[in-house]
């Protein structure tokens, strides 16, 4: 069984940059892609940002593109979302989950997504 947790969200300014981070722990594979999500109130969840099992291949969601980064070092057992240029839009809870996958591959489909942390709460105050 393998538990998610994210770390790293808060309170910032419109302009600032948030550093997430996603820690795994239990039985973990090097071979899962692993994706970000966020979700505001009253609206879907939605794709933020997804890294290869590998860490060779990331996507972006078209709201984030150009401003977030997602990093992943599998020997610590992390995938950190560097967040920059933050707006009040990005404001929501922002989880991460874990999908099988080939090892160069990126799943960006929520169902699919088979472990999902509690979540971190991010708030971008204009």
């Amino acid at each position: 069984q393998v538990q998610l947790v994210e770390s790293g969200g808060g309170l910032v300014q419109a302009g600032d940059s948030l550093r997430l981070s996603c820690a795994a722990t239990g039985r973990t594979s090097s071979n899962w892609s692993i994706g970000w999500f966020r979700q505001a109130p009253g609206k879907e969840r939605e794709f933020v940002a997804g890294i290869s099992g590998n860490g060779r291949s990331t996507l972006f969601g078209d709201s984030v593109k150009g401003r977030f980064i997602i990093l992943r070092d599998n020997v610590k057992g992390t995938v950190d979302l560097q967040m920059n240029t933050l707006k009040p839009e990005d404001t929501g809870l922002y989880y991460c989950a874990a999908a099988n996958s080939p090892e160069n591959s990126v799943v960006i489909h929520s169902t699919l997504h088979h472990s999902w942390g509690q979540g971190t709460q991010v708030t971008v105050s204009s």
